[in-house]
């Protein structure tokens, strides 16, 4: 559950985002931790996010690390494999709109990880958020070990559908009663 504050799928993006900056700029292995050692930081980052004194960086930041990286290993489960796919973090077939088949932030590299066969058939059209309640069932917590920089690119990508779908500043939008990292992939659907 995201702190009591976050009310709309923006502002639960920015949250989201926040602890994944902590996580990086405290050297914390998830946001579990970065939210019990650093919460104050990771409000404050918010808070900016949300205000519009900070930003976030461009998606070419993450592009760049991950070509640095080493891409002979699944992006999503980590494991070596020598036959590596490209997949589409939010999935290229999503369909809110008709131009969303020529959409530059859902078809180009910037929404691409490499992953192994099985990841890649795994996740298919599910939502980052989706896929990995679905790697790691018995988790409470599953949202916040996903690796950082997929889940940024993830966030930057899939706020910008949200935005084309009418949905970045609603609550609750699969309807279960809680406002959750599963209402930002329930677009996809």
């Amino acid at each position: 559950m995201p702190d009591r504050g976050v009310k709309t799928i923006r502002e639960l993006i920015y949250y989201q985002y926040s602890k994944i900056i902590a996580k990086s700029a405290f050297e914390l292995p998830d946001g579990v931790e970065a939210k019990y050692r650093h919460y104050g930081f990771i409000k404050s980052t918010f808070k900016g996010l949300k205000f519009g004194s900070k930003s976030w960086s461009d998606i070419i930041r993450e592009d760049k690390q991950l070509m640095e990286a080493d891409s002979r290993n699944c992006a999503y489960c980590g494991k070596g494999d020598d036959v590596m796919n490209w997949e589409h973090i939010v999935p290229g077939s999503l369909k809110i709109k008709p131009e969303c088949v020529s959409c530059d932030k859902l078809q180009a590299i910037h929404n691409q990880v490499r992953a192994c066969p099985e990841c890649n058939s795994n996740k298919g059209t599910l939502g980052l958020y989706e896929f990995y309640m679905t790697l790691y069932p018995g988790e409470p917590k599953f949202y916040d070990i996903i690796p950082k920089l997929i889940e940024k690119k993830y966030l930057k990508t899939i706020y910008s559908c949200h935005e084309c779908a009418g949905t970045i500043d609603k609550g609750d939008i699969d309807g279960d009663g809680f406002l959750t990292v599963l209402d930002i992939d329930y677009i996809l659907h």
